[in-house]
């Protein structure tokens, strides 16, 4: 490992555009005194965040290796950890971080890391492999060999992560990755938490008109009045999860979100699965997210615009809170239909743009351009 004249290690975080950048410059903050107290000895370190699209094209880790590589020589960094929101693989199983001691360099995939105090962990993996590439091992010293390496720091703080398989002609030395259903669901929860889900909201600004004006509608009109008082829940809760169900389809179908994979391979197989299961996920949580919001609206609207002799007199039942909320529930179900007829008037591009992270945009677009070939 280099260190600079004065003593002090440079740390570059290379971080894909968007969240990984994000999570890079909060950890940034606070990474050097980290490190410093974790090390011992004296040593400093200085920590640079680099934001570019180093993912670019390509999901293969030792293509990315090699473009990592190739930009720490070209600038004066002792370490160079990259960070990328997409779910990379490995023979088979699904990539967490791989290291090379030799060249000091570390790649970190942060789906498998989960949804859920990402932050946190992300600055854990982090600081584990700053201080496993600034060890021994980096610097030719004695230290335990390959075969054998320090499982501690990431088994016993990012369990279940395990040693991955590593080819004979990778520069990478040491490759933790995540296999099996719980950690299939928590890579699932990171990459629905990479596309940030609740973007698909202001995203989407003519099926949200088309469905607050049918909410609007619906909510003066004495049919929809009749209709609510005779529904029982059970039959709410099915009007619920059958317009919910319809707006993701329609969107998933009209803008071609849907992943159909040209290659045959089990690992293909498996990696379009991953990705259609994450575009449902990312999708259904928008969806239910603007479902809650037009429940809300379409209460404030009732509230302001019903008249109880009125509504008593059509449906001969008195406007009480129950029925605020029985009219307010039903009608959002409504204007979610609305809502969906309205979708069809985004483009494609809008709907993308709301539903996927940057990464994740240009992840999709590489593999309709493949395909095309």
């Amino acid at each position: 490992m280099r260190v600079s004249s004065q003593g002090v290690t440079v740390v570059a975080l290379l971080a894909d555009p968007d969240a990984p950048t994000e999570i890079a410059q909060r950890m940034a903050r606070i990474l050097p005194a980290r490190l410093a107290d974790k090390s011992g000895q004296g040593r400093r370190f200085d920590v640079e965040v680099v934001s570019e699209p180093f993912t670019a094209r390509t999901e293969d880790p030792p293509t990315l290796m090699r473009r990592i590589m190739d930009r720490g020589r070209a600038e004066s960094w002792d370490i160079v950890v990259a960070l990328t929101d997409l779910p990379l693989h490995s023979h088979g199983r699904r990539l967490v971080v791989d290291l090379s001691h030799e060249h000091g360099l570390a790649l970190l995939s942060l789906p498998p890391l989960g949804g859920l105090r990402l932050q946190t962990r992300a600055r854990r993996a982090v600081e584990e492999a700053v201080l496993s590439l600034a060890g021994p091992r980096a610097t030719g010293a004695e230290g335990p060999p390959r075969s054998q390496p320090l499982l501690g720091p990431f088994v016993s703080r990012l369990a279940p992560i395990h040693p991955g398989q590593v080819g004979e002609e990778e520069t990478v030395d040491l490759r933790y990755v995540v296999s099996g259903p719980r950690d299939y669901l928590r890579v699932l929860v990171g990459m629905v938490r990479a596309n940030r889900p609740w973007r698909l909201v202001p995203g989407l600004s003519k099926a949200l008109a088309a469905a607050l004006a049918t909410g609007a509608v619906a909510t003066v009109n004495s049919t929809i009045w009749n209709l609510a008082e005779s529904l029982s829940t059970p039959r709410l809760v099915i009007a619920t999860v059958g317009s919910v169900a319809l707006m993701i389809g329609w969107l998933i179908v009209d803008a071609q979100l849907w992943h159909r994979s040209a290659e045959v391979s089990r690992e293909a197989r498996q990696r379009a699965r991953l990705y259609n299961a994450s575009t449902v996920m990312t999708v259904g949580i928008g969806v239910l997210v603007c479902y809650v919001g037009l429940i809300v609206i379409n209460l404030v609207w009732a509230l302001f615009i019903l008249n109880d002799q009125v509504f008593a007199s059509t449906t001969r039942t008195p406007l009480n809170a129950a029925e605020y909320w029985t009219l307010s529930w039903f009608v959002a179900s409504v204007a979610t239909v609305g809502g969906a007829l309205g979708s069809g008037l985004e483009s494609d591009e809008a709907i993308r743009a709301a539903a996927y992270s940057k990464r994740e945009q240009e992840r999709r677009h590489m593999l309709q351009d493949d395909d095309g070939d």
